[in-house]
């Protein structure tokens, strides 16, 4: 029997709605590594530090996108709540098409300013031409991956987090198979990579958008629709915290970057480089059941459901604890084998890369608390509070400690920031 945002949640129930959520977030994680593998062990270490250098602006710029995902659905569950599905499907549809119109205006915006930041940001010569290579093809995807980041909130909110999964697990077969072919086979290198992964874009864009255009047995459908200011801004406070979360990790990866340049060089952003790749992974567990879980509060919140709310806090708090005291172990256990998948050939490097990531994996003790609390706000339509939340851990700490860390403790300090 299909499980429905009306129902109560039983630890059991719980978990397996919010499973494919959860997986559906990890496999997006694993197929942006394994996209990393490519480049670093098929296209070089420059091409690989320029990914790295380029992807923060990319989040940046699609920021609206976690936005739109987060907080649209935040609102979508409680309209639905109220019984209101006719008004939920007609604020839908207006997210949707209206982030159609922002990502293009938004890529082309990108594209005309991003070689002056990145001179700015002291990148220069081969890494320039590269991180130009890469940014110049997966820009113009932008509209593509904001729609894909929204669906996958949606998915949830609209009763079907496993077609969700089908959709991503799709999309990043697909990016493997072509950045295979690409890269390895016709050695198009770097720009292979990118147009490997702006495709696997496009797929995880258009299959939800075909599916929610045609008629079909879920919860929400494309259609007509209008401008509805209030929903629009109430979208945008509830999803203010992903909003700024997206913003801020974006610009310390921005921060991060400049500092290895300046401290390191190209092999500090390179180690940055494979701890973001792993920690998107880890912290995906937590990122994906808060997703799949929000439509849930969202529902019993517009519901008027307080004991089923209460409910749910417990339970999913108990949960993230005992996801991040497994998450953390293993994160210290494997340091040393994700450090040679990706650099093992380079034995200095290597060294270099385990120590940093066995300090920075301390964090995931309390990570997926943070995460879950501010999405928590976020799917009670509570937008200022989940919003304090994440810009007081990102925006306002870590990017202060990024600046002043390594001027005062030495570089191998600032892996220690996250914890």
């Amino acid at each position: 029997m299909a499980i429905q945002l009306s129902d109560h949640f039983t630890y059991g129930k719980l978990l397996r709605f919010t499973v494919p959520s959860v997986i559906m977030v990890i496999f997006t994680s694993i197929y942006s590594v394994i996209d990393g593998l490519f480049v670093a062990n098929f296209a070089g270490a420059t091409p690989f530090a320029a990914v790295n250098i380029v992807w923060p602006f990319i989040m940046i710029i699609s920021a609206i996108g976690f936005m739109f995902g987060s907080g649209g659905s935040a609102l979508v569950a409680k309209t639905l709540g109220e019984s209101h599905s006719y008004k939920a499907n007609r604020i839908f549809s207006m997210l949707i098409y209206l982030t159609i119109i922002i990502g293009i205006v938004f890529a082309a915006v990108g594209l005309l300013l991003i070689k002056p930041i990145l001179l700015a940001c002291g990148v220069e010569g081969e890494l320039l031409k590269q991180s130009m290579l890469y940014a110049g093809i997966l820009f113009p995807a932008i509209p593509a991956l904001m729609l894909q980041v929204m669906f996958q909130s949606f998915m949830a909110t609209a009763e079907r987090p496993k077609l969700g999964l089908f959709v991503t697990v799709f999309a990043g077969v697909c990016n493997f198979i072509l950045d295979a072919l690409l890269i390895i086979v016709w050695k198009w290198g770097l720009s292979g990579a990118a147009w490997a992964t702006a495709a696997s874009q496009f797929i995880g864009a258009a299959i939800p958008l075909l599916y929610f255009a045609f008629p079909n047995k879920s919860l929400l459908h494309l259609g007509r629709t209008k401008l509805y200011i209030k929903a629009l801004i109430k979208t945008c406070t509830n999803g203010a915290s992903e909003f700024m979360s997206s913003i801020s990790m974006s610009l310390i990866g921005i921060l991060y970057n400049y500092q290895m340049l300046r401290f390191i060089g190209e092999d500090g952003v390179i180690i940055y480089g494979i701890i973001t790749y792993v920690n998107f992974i880890f912290l995906a567990a937590f990122i994906g059941y808060t997703v799949g879980s929000n439509p849930i509060v969202g529902f019993h919140y517009g519901a008027g459901n307080k004991n089923e709310l209460k409910s749910l806090l417990h339970k999913s708090l108990r949960l993230i604890l005992f996801a991040a005291v497994i998450l953390t172990f293993v994160a210290e256990v494997s340091a040393s084998q994700i450090a040679r998948i990706f650099v093992g050939k380079d034995a200095h490097l290597t060294a270099m890369t385990i120590y940093a990531f066995r300090i920075y994996s301390v964090s995931f003790l309390l990570s997926g608390f943070n995460i879950y609390a501010s999405g928590f706000f976020t799917a009670l339509n509570n937008g200022l509070i989940s919003a304090v939340i994440a810009f007081s851990r990102t925006m306002i700490f870590e990017c202060i400690c990024v600046l002043i860390l390594p001027i005062l403790f030495g570089v191998n300090s600032i892996w220690s920031l996250s914890a």
